[in-house]
């Protein structure tokens, strides 16, 4: 049986300002990869929070059937949120421990139920700091962006 594996990463130029998100998927049989998916899209006016938050979701919701996977990011704010915060979120009808509103949540809500089905381990490791998967996350990430971002204007000789 293969075990699944997705490393997720979202990336903004500016914040806000133009976004995108990246997702690896593997499949994986000890070291051998069975199979290899990756996704990435972006946004116009996002954050970067907002990118690593759909990063997430998408590898969830990529899923076709109930299943166990690994999620590794390189985001502390989903890894923290996700493990940690939401509870106390949920218990405080979605308020922080100061009682405001949470940010962006129509992603927690969304990541949360986008998790509901499945058996997630999070796991979180430290940005751009040569762990290939992250690495190619992130390109990802850049790639969803590109559209979105404006075109440099042409140098005159």
């Amino acid at each position: 049986m293969s075990v699944l594996m997705a490393w997720t990463d979202g990336a903004c130029s500016g914040n806000p300002g133009p976004g995108g998100w990246g997702v690896l998927m593997r499949a994986m049989d000890g070291e051998t990869v069975v199979k290899e998916r990756v996704l990435n899209g972006g946004e116009a006016d996002t954050t970067n929070n907002r990118m690593e938050l759909m990063a997430a979701i998408s590898a969830l919701e990529a899923l076709t059937r109930a299943s166990e996977i690994t999620i590794t990011t390189d985001s502390a704010y989903v890894k923290n949120g996700i493990t940690s915060w939401m509870v106390g979120w949920k218990r405080k009808g979605w308020r922080t421990a100061d009682g405001k509103p949470v940010k962006n949540i129509d992603l927690w809500q969304r990541l949360d139920a986008a998790q509901a089905r499945h058996q997630v381990i999070w796991k979180w490791i430290k940005g751009h700091a040569g762990h290939a998967e992250n690495e190619r996350a992130d390109e990802l990430a850049r790639e969803g962006m590109a559209p979105f971002k404006p075109a440099r204007a042409a140098r005159s000789a």
